[in-house]
């Protein structure tokens, strides 16, 4: 090749590189949004906004209200609180415990793949999936002592007048955890049966060619495959009812007297029933309230991440 031919191939790739250069420095055209995205954005601002409004908010405010100590003092000072407060550690103690143990039976029970199993199983959700407030209220009604369904029955049969079944407060106390029991039992049994079904049913069949009894197959297979879930169960369900407003209040209104009152229904009535409306102490009872929820909600966590991880 000549020079001069060499000359105009090394020119030609010198003005390509440059050119390729400056395309690249050239910033490149802004993406257009989608109407997907522009979407997905609009409604999930009404979200955020009653987030920040209804939850975030009171949420805020209900702490500024709790910021002097004088509340706590107060709050400490009333037998009162402390009256609800017991009565909320019974009902957690044992209204949870019952339930979760007649969940553990029951999930045995409804696991079997028989025909008819299956239709119970359907009358036996009926509880959990009809709304709270007219079944407790139907209750309430069974209940009256004057002209309710079960004295009526029980005068009609013996001729006796039948007992004044919410105005004692261990009988109150009682039927408010029957009624909390009956009515959110069917889905923990649910959550159990889950349970059991995920155990592979190869463990069952060796215990079984074993010789091993049910009480040994529950014992060696079940507890220790459900144990934490059990327990995350128990923790959870514990958490929701501290949150229980309608259960003892549409069917004892916490009474008689205070022998059913629980302390979601004492901030209540601290807040707004009360002439005083002493906003202050009922946020500092809600802000113990809450720290009880963190803890047993910290421990629930840690019993997931334990059975997570095997």
């Amino acid at each position: 090749l000549s020079a001069g031919t060499v000359f105009q191939i090394l020119s030609r790739t010198i003005m390509s590189n440059a050119s390729l250069a400056v395309q690249g420095a050239v910033p490149p055209e802004p993406k257009k949004s989608s109407p997907w995205v522009f979407w997905g954005r609009a409604f999930v601002v009404p979200y955020l906004l009653i987030f920040l409004v209804f939850v975030l908010y009171p949420v805020g405010y209900g702490l500024w209200l709790a910021r002097h100590p004088e509340s706590y003092v107060k709050l400490f000072d009333d037998p009162i609180f402390f009256r609800t407060a017991i009565n909320t550690v019974i009902f957690l103690v044992v209204a949870i415990n019952i339930k979760m143990v007649v969940a553990m039976v029951l999930s045995g029970f409804f696991v079997q793949t028989r025909w008819w199993i299956k239709v119970i199983s359907l009358i036996f959700i009926l509880p959990w999936a009809v709304p709270s407030i007219p079944t407790i209220l139907s209750v309430r009604f069974m209940l009256n002592p004057e002209w309710g369904v079960i004295n009526s029955l029980i005068f009609r049969l013996t001729g006796l007048d039948g007992p004044n079944w919410l105005n004692d407060p261990t009988l109150a106390l009682c039927f408010s955890m029957l009624m909390h029991i009956w009515k959110s039992l069917p889905f923990w049994t649910l959550i159990l049966v889950a349970g059991r079904l995920a155990i592979p049913s190869e463990q069952y069949e060796a215990a079984s060619v074993d010789g091993a009894t049910n009480w040994q197959k529950f014992r060696f297979i079940t507890w220790p495959s459900m144990k934490t879930l059990y327990l995350t169960s128990t923790i959870l369900s514990m958490i929701w009812t501290l949150g229980d407003f309608n259960s003892v209040y549409l069917l004892t209104g916490g009474g008689p007297g205070t022998a059913t009152r629980m302390v979601i229904q004492h901030i209540y009535e601290t807040a707004f029933v009360s002439d005083a409306k002493l906003f202050g102490i009922a946020a500092a009872s809600s802000v113990l309230l809450a720290g009880v929820i963190l803890v047993l909600t910290l421990v629930q966590l840690a019993l997931s991440r334990r059975q997570a991880g095997g």
